[in-house]
């Protein structure tokens, strides 16, 4: 039984970053878990070893501790591909340009892959694979997946019934990469993971793993979407809003001014450390709203 956070290291992390951190170490840590990290790092043209050290540092320097060592994504790609060859899957040769194409087509549901390379002939397939190679791209692999959508649960937003549709788990190009979308499955399995807390953002793709985790046979963990940080104009916070990666905001404030502010995001005013907050957290009082930083 175990929480995580999985950060992509790609940059220092913000206060909205942060406070999710601290979101998912309080919902394990209150519930008994073991609370696990997980550096996202399978996008090596995104990533450095720099910056997930820095964001661990980081989230030390919070309060927000772990148990046993942090797994890195880098080293777990014979387990992606032990997974791929229990799945049904097939080629694909579009374009990010063929597949936005499609999506304007009559009755195309937004942001759904419509299926163009899915029933393709031997034929067909061996063209289209020789045309990719002719520019030094591999194909994508997709599932074949047998349903359009799959219901799950969320702890805050209640049922859910999501997209399903062939998304991608190698992605293709120059420089093929494993998909976020089969790596977290797999690799939530392989840490116990049972429950997943994480920003509302990433609400659409939640059936997709869900439907995924069903065919390799692993249990659905319990999903915990949590309101985003935003910023004045309503959008989500990033680093250009100015000062508000840790390392910035200690340069005019304290560490326990910078928490005070974390945890006043939360409902919880005169709070200065991770400790005290932990005492005082009721997950059941938790805001369903975004807040504006």
């Amino acid at each position: 039984m175990a929480g995580r956070y999985a950060p992509s290291p790609s940059g220092d992390l913000h206060f909205g970053n942060l406070r999710t951190a601290l979101l998912a170490w309080l919902f394990a840590r209150a519930e008994g878990k073991q609370f696990l990290m997980r550096v996202e790092d399978i996008d090596e043209q995104r990533s450095s070893r720099e910056s997930a050290e820095s964001q661990l540092a980081d989230l030390l320097t919070l309060g927000i501790d772990w148990d046993g060592d942090a797994l890195y994504q880098s080293t777990r790609f014979d387990a992606y591909r032990t997974a791929l060859a229990k799945l049904d899957t097939y080629e694909c040769y579009c374009s990010r340009r063929d597949i936005q194409e499609a999506s304007r087509a009559p009755h195309a549901a937004p942001g759904v892959y419509p299926g163009t390379c899915r029933d393709l002939s031997s034929e067909e397939r061996v063209e289209k694979r020789a045309s990719l190679a002719t520019q030094n791209r591999h194909p994508a692999i997709r599932l074949r997946a047998q349903v359009t959508a799959f219901d799950f649960y969320d702890r805050l937003l209640g049922p859910q019934t999501g997209p399903v549709d062939d998304f991608i788990l190698l992605r293709g190009g120059q420089e093929p990469g494993w998909a976020y979308n089969l790596a977290v499955v797999v690799d939530d399995a392989y840490q116990g993971v049972d429950q997943v807390v994480r920003g509302d953002d990433l609400l659409d793709s939640t059936a997709r793993q869900a439907y995924l985790g069903s065919l390799l046979g692993i249990p659905i963990p319990e999903y915990i979407h949590v309101p985003l940080v935003l910023n004045a104009r309503g959008q989500r916070l990033a680093k250009r809003d100015g000062a508000v990666t840790l390392k910035e905001m200690l340069l005019d404030a304290s560490l326990p001014q910078i928490f005070s502010a974390l945890a006043s995001s939360l409902g919880y005013e005169g709070v200065t450390s991770a400790p005290q907050l932990l005492e005082v957290f009721d997950p059941e009082k938790l805001s369903r709203e975004p807040y504006i930083y």
